[in-house]
C-alpha cells in the first residue's frame, strides 16, 4: 500500500489496527500510519488549544502509549505545540 490509499483501504488499515477501538500497534509503513494517525487526529476540534494532560487524557482512549501517538502526531504534521499548548493543524476535517 503505497501512495494515496482508497477508502476501502483506509478502512482495511482501521480495521487491522484497531479491531475494538483501540490501536493494537503502530504500524511501521508510513502510509499506513498516517492512516491511523488522521483517524486520531480527528478527535481533536481544529483551533482549540489543548493542555497536554487534555491531550494524553483523548490520546488514553485509542492506547496507552500515549507518548508514541503524541509525538507521532507532532512529527507527522498533525498537530503542533508551543512550550505549554497543542492544537491541531492538519488531517482530514468533517464537513
Amino acid at each position: 500500500m503505497e501512495g494515496p490509499l482508497t477508502e476501502h483501504e483506509r478502512a482495511q488499515v482501521l480495521r487491522a489496527y484497531m479491531p475494538d477501538g483501540r490501536i493494537i500497534a503502530i504500524p511501521v509503513r508510513r502510509s499506513v500510519r498516517l492512516v491511523l494517525l488522521d483517524h486520531v487526529a480527528r478527535v481533536f476540534e481544529p483551533g482549540v488549544r489543548y493542555s497536554e494532560a487534555e491531550v494524553n487524557a483523548l490520546l488514553r482512549g485509542f492506547s496507552a502509549n500515549v507518548s508514541v501517538l503524541r509525538r507521532g502526531l507532532l512529527d507527522e504534521g498533525f498537530m503542533e505545540r508551543d512550550r505549554t499548548r497543542y492544537w491541531r493543524c492538519g488531517g482530514t476535517v468533517e464537513v
